[in-house]
């Protein structure tokens, strides 16, 4: 997750269901995150990296996306089918996107870049379920087309590079580590942080490929 810096832009629409239970991932399982970072007393300080007192929030973010990875593995052995994926990763989003109760300037600050990265992982998902982008693509001109976009104050057209990159991730593709490294902070580079979290899980975890949803 990438330190918080102010933002500019704006962040595209997303549309949130009613529901609030997931087999994957529950309301419980949230609220239990959220009181745990309540307690955690964090504070972030100008020009300091979050270090050891922010790896909840990573934590936190991993959770997330392994739950959305199991969603992954099931779909590709037609466990699920794609309206079943979809209605699974909507639940989460529903449940983790929601607008939350301020805790602390600083911990507002971390769920918010939270959050955000996490847009990416759901279009990313929705992307690879959807089958919408092009495996062979190469991403280097994908993310500079997503930072062009944001560039031009376009983040629904920012959110569609978004989700080309990180599905073609979700289907074995690697980010170009030169090129994310040198990314401007602002949106698309919180957007890519998440894809990249999704790579880190993938190669780290790969458990998630034989559990079953959970029974909270």
């Amino acid at each position: 997750m990438a330190k918080k810096k102010a933002k500019t832009g704006k962040k595209p629409e997303i549309s949130l269901q009613s529901t609030v239970h997931s087999p994957f991932y529950s309301q419980e399982r949230w609220k239990n995150w959220l009181e745990q970072v309540k307690e955690c007393g964090f504070e972030l300080k100008e020009d300091e990296d979050p270090g050891d007192s922010g790896k909840i929030f990573v934590t936190m973010e991993d959770d997330i996306i392994l739950a959305c990875l199991k969603i992954i593995s099931k779909f590709d052995n037609n466990t699920l089918t794609a309206d079943g994926a979809f209605d699974a990763l909507n639940e989460i989003k529903t449940i983790v996107l929601k607008p939350l109760d301020p805790i602390s300037d600083s911990i507002d600050l971390m769920l918010d870049s939270l959050q955000t990265s996490l847009i990416a992982v759901f279009v990313s998902c929705e992307c690879y379920f959807d089958g919408a982008f092009d495996r062979s693509a190469e991403l280097t001109p994908l993310i500079k087309s997503a930072l062009e976009a944001e560039e031009a104050d376009d983040p629904g057209s920012a959110i569609s590079y978004i989700a080309a990159i990180g599905a073609s991730v979700l289907a074995g593709a690697e980010l170009p580590e030169d090129v994310v490294s040198e990314m401007p902070y602002g949106l698309v580079a919180e957007w890519i942080d998440g894809i990249d979290s999704i790579a880190a899980a993938m190669v780290g975890d790969d458990s998630y490929k034989y559990d079953e949803p959970d029974d909270e």
